[in-house]
C-alpha cells in the first residue's frame, strides 16, 4: 500500500513522492465510491450506520489531500504543479458527484426524521442542515441536463481559480530589478538593504535584487528616496498578471477573470438565483447583497470624511516639506512614513529592533496561554517541508490534556505564495479507533534572518502573526468532534474572521507589548516613550485605510451582482466604485483586480465584505474585555467557551450573543479606527442575522 494511503497522525512530508500522488488519489476515490455504494444499500440507516462511516471516509480523503494542497502553497515546483492541477480537478469532480447524489441526499433527509433525531446533539443537527443545504447548492434537485452543466461549470471554475493563482505567483516571481549602485537604495533601512543583498546572493548575482514579494516591495515603496524607483516598482506590482506594465500580456488574468465571472453567473442561474452575489450569501450571515451594501454604506460616510482629511493633510505635507506638487500613488507610502515620523517621531524601523521574531512568538504564546488557559511546547523531530518550519503542541494548562498542535512557517522564500494564512491539517474527530487531535498550518512571509540576526518584525507584522494565530486557535481549541462543523468549518464566512481580528487588539496593550518586545541587542522592552508615540499614531490615516477596505468590498459585491460580463466589466465596475469611495486617483494602467486572489483565486467571491463584517463582531467582543479587564482570564475563558470551542456547531450570531449578551454594535468598530459615529439613538445596531 502506498504511504499516502496509510493513516498518519501527521503528514509524512519528507517521504512524500510526487509521482505517487495521483495514483494514490485514484485509489482513494475508488475506495470512497465503493464505501458510498455500500452505505446506500442500507434502507433504514441511522447515524451510526450512515454518518459515522461516511464522515470517516470523507475525513480520510481530507487528510490525504491536506499536505498536497499545502505544498502547492508553500513549496511549489515545476514537478508538483501539473500533478496538483490534475488532482484538484478530480477532487472537485468528486465533491460535485457527492453533492449531486440524490440517494445520499434522501438518506440524510431521512435521518432528520429518524426516531433518534430528537436526541441528536446541536452539532449533529447543524451538520445535517449544512449538508442538506450543500446538496441543494450543488444542484442535486436540478434536471439531469442542468445538473451535468452545473458539474461541468464547477470543474471549469476549479481549473480557472488555480490558473489565476498560478499566474499571480508567476508574475510576482517573474519580475526583478538588479541594482548595482548602493546610492540607488538611499533611504532604505539597513535590514531592507541586507534582505535585497541576500536576494541577489541567492540568485548568484552581485548587488541588490528588488522583487515583488512583500519583504522586498514594501521597504522600497515606503522608504526609497528615488521617486522614479518607487514608480518603477509600484507599476510592476500594480500591473502583475495583466495586459499592462513591464510584463504586459505574459500572464494576463483578464480573460481568466471574465470566464470565472461568466461561469459563476451560470451557476447562480442554474440554481435559481438572480446573480452570484445572492448565491454566495445563501451560506453567510448577511441575508442579501442589499444588506451588505447597507452595512458598508453605514461605514462609508464617516470613513470617507476622515480619509479626505487624511489626504489633504498628506498633500500639504508633501508639498511643503517634500517638494511634491502632485502626490502620486507611488508616493503615498513614502510621504505617509515621513509625515508620521515628523508628527510622532516614530517610524516602523524604530520599532523593528524591539520585535525579534523569537521574542514575539514566545510573547504571543504567553498572552494566549494566560487568556485561554493554555500551555505551548515545541516538539522536535516532526517531518516538515522546510528547515525553518517548527512544530508546537498545545496543552490545557488546567489539567495537562493535549489539545492540539500546529506547524509554523514564518519566512518568505521562492516558490512560496505571498501573504499569510491558516489552513487545516487535521480536524478533531473520533472517527477511528484513536482520537485525532486538531492540527493547523500557520503561514507568514516575514523577512528571513540575515547574517546571523533574527528576523525583526514591523509592528504590523506582529499584528499579522496574531491574526493568523487567532484563526489557528479557532480551529485548534474546538471541542466539536464532527469535522464538518469543528473549528472554522461550518462557520459562516462573514464570521470566520472574528477570532483573528479579535486577537489583533492585544498587540496594542502595554501589558501585551511587555511580553512581545525585547530589543535585539539590549533585551530591554519597548520604552514607554515609544509606546506612547505608538498609541498616538495608532489611528494615523485610519480613514484612508478603512476607505481602501470599503473599495475592495464594494467592488466585490457589486461585480458579482452583474449578470453579463465582457472584457470591460471588471475595470468599469472598479472605476465606478472608486469614483464613489476612493479619495486617491489611480493611474489608468493600474490593474489591481488581476492579482485580487481573494475573490478570483480564493474563497472570498461576493464575500470580501466579511473582513469588515467580522471586524465589527471582533471590535465589539474586545470592547467587553476593555470593560471588564483586557487580560481578564475569566472573560478569556468565556470567549474560549462560547466562540472558540463551539466552532461551526451553531449559528455565529448565536455564539456572539452568548458571549456578548446582545447583538453587535457598529460603534466599537468605528472607535477602533478612531472615527466617531453618531446618527441617532438606534443607529449603532447593525443587523447581522
Amino acid at each position: 500500500m502506498s504511504l499516502l494511503l496509510q493513516t498518519h497522525e501527521l503528514p509524512p512530508f519528507e517521504q512524500l513522492k510526487i509521482e505517487e500522488i495521483e495514483p494514490a488519489l485514484d485509489a482513494l476515490l475508488a475506495e470512497s465510491r465503493q464505501c458510498l455504494q455500500r452505505l446506500l444499500q442500507n434502507e433504514s440507516p441511522d447515524w451510526a450506520s450512515l454518518m459515522q462511516p461516511w464522515l470517516a471516509q470523507e475525513e480520510k480523503l481530507s487528510e490525504f489531500w491536506s499536505p498536497i494542497t499545502h505544498l502547492h502553497g508553500v513549496a511549489n515546483s515545476d514537478a508538483l504543479r501539473p500533478v496538483y492541477e490534475a488532482c484538484v480537478a478530480k477532487i472537485s469532480a468528486w465533491h460535485t458527484e457527492v453533492g449531486q447524489n440524490e440517494a445520499l441526499y434522501q438518506a440524510i433527509r431521512r435521518l432528520q426524521s429518524h426516531p433518534e433525531a430528537e436526541h441528536y446533539t446541536q452539532a449533529q443537527k447543524k451538520l445535517l442542515a449544512d449538508m442538506l443545504q450543500g446538496f441543494e447548492l450543488s444542484g442535486v434537485a436540478l434536471p439531469p441536463e442542468a445538473r451535468a452543466r452545473f458539474a461541468e461549470n464547477r470543474q471549469a471554475l476549479t481549473r480557472l481559480s488555480t490558473r489565476f493563482g498560478n499566474q499571480v505567483m508567476d508574475a510576482t516571481e517573474g519580475w526583478s530589478l538588479l541594482l548595482e549602485d548602493e546610492q540607488a537604495l538611499a533611504g532604505l533601512p539597513e535590514q531592507a538593504r541586507a534582505q535585497l543583498a541576500d536576494n541577489a546572493r541567492r540568485h548568484e548575482q552581485a548587488g541588490w535584487r528588488l522583487q515583488l514579494d512583500m519583504p522586498s516591495y514594501l521597504p522600497v515603496i515606503t522608504y526609497a528616496e528615488d521617486r522614479e524607483l518607487r514608480r518603477t516598482v509600484y507599476e510592476a506590482f500594480a500591473t502583475r498578471a495583466s495586459d499592462q506594465g513591464p510584463q504586459a500580456g505574459q500572464w494576463d488574468n483578464g480573460p481568466v477573470m471574465m470566464e470565472i465571472l461568466q461561469k459563476r453567473q451560470q451557476q447562480a442561474e442554474l440554481l435559481g438565483y438572480e446573480n452570484y452575489a445572492a448565491l454566495s450569501l445563501a451560506t453567510k450571515m448577511a441575508d442579501s447583497p442589499a444588506e451588505v451594501e447597507r452595512f458598508l454604506e453605514q461605514l462609508l460616510a464617516p470613513a470617507k470624511q476622515a480619509a479626505e482629511q487624511d489626504l489633504e493633510t498628506l498633500r500639504a505635507f508633501a508639498r511643503e516639506e517634500l517638494g511634491m506638487e502632485a502626490l502620486q500613488v507611488w508616493d503615498v507610502a513614502y510621504a505617509s512614513e515621513k509625515l508620521r515620523e515628523a508628527r510622532y517621531q516614530l517610524n516602523e524601523e524604530m520599532l523593528r529592533p524591539y520585535f525579534p521574531f523569537p521574542k514575539v512568538l514566545q510573547g504571543m504564546m504567553d498572552i494566549a496561554g494566560s487568556l485561554f488557559g493554555l500551555r505551548f511546547q515545541p516538539r522536535e523531530g516532526v517531518q516538515a517541508w522546510h528547515e525553518t518550519v517548527t512544530f508546537w503542541d498545545i496543552h490545557d494548562a488546567r489539567d495537562g490534556r493535549h489539545l492540539a498542535a500546529f506547524y509554523l512557517d514564518p519566512y518568505a522564500r521562492d516558490k512560496k505564495q505571498g501573504g499569510a494564512w491558516m489552513d487545516i491539517c487535521r480536524s478533531l474527530h473520533q472517527l477511528r479507533e484513536s482520537r485525532q487531535y486538531p492540527v493547523a498550518y500557520l503561514v507568514c512571509n516575514f523577512s528571513p534572518p540575515v547574517d546571523g540576526r533574527p528576523s525583526l518584525l514591523r509592528h504590523d507584522e506582529v499584528i499579522t502573526l496574531f491574526h493568523e494565530f487567532g484563526h489557528g486557535l479557532h480551529h485548534m481549541l474546538s471541542r466539536i468532534d464532527l469535522p464538518p462543523v469543528s473549528g472554522i468549518s461550518g462557520v459562516e464566512w462573514d464570521a470566520v474572521e472574528l477570532p483573528s481580528q479579535f486577537m489583533e487588539n492585544f498587540c496594542w496593550q502595554r501589558q501585551g507589548l511587555d511580553k512581545l518586545s525585547a530589543h535585539v541587542e539590549t533585551g530591554e522592552p519597548l520604552p514607554q516613550a515609544l509606546f506612547e508615540r505608538m498609541q498616538a499614531a495608532r489611528h494615523f490615516q485610519a480613514g484612508m485605510g478603512l476607505v481602501r477596505q470599503l473599495e475592495f468590498a464594494f467592488f466585490d459585491i457589486r461585480l458579482h451582482q452583474h449578470t453579463h460580463f465582457d472584457e470591460d466589466t471588471v475595470l468599469s465596475v472598479l472605476q465606478q466604485v472608486r469614483e464613489q469611495v476612493s479619495v486617491l486617483p489611480y493611474p489608468e494602467w493600474n490593474r489591481f483586480p488581476h492579482a485580487f486572489g481573494h475573490i478570483f483565486g480564493g474563497g472570498y467571491a461576493a464575500g470580501y465584505y466579511s473582513y469588515l463584517w467580522a471586524e465589527q463582531l471582533a471590535a465589539d467582543a474586545f470592547a467587553r474585555f476593555e470593560e471588564e479587564g483586557v487580560f481578564n482570564p475569566a472573560i478569556g475563558a468565556h470567549f474560549r467557551e462560547e466562540i472558540l470551542e463551539v466552532g461551526g456547531s451553531r449559528p455565529a450570531a448565536d455564539s456572539f450573543v452568548a458571549f456578548r449578551g446582545r447583538k453587535p454594535s457598529i460603534a466599537p468598530l468605528l472607535k477602533s479606527y478612531g472615527i466617531g459615529y453618531n446618527d441617532g439613538p438606534d443607529s449603532t445596531q447593525v443587523k447581522t442575522a
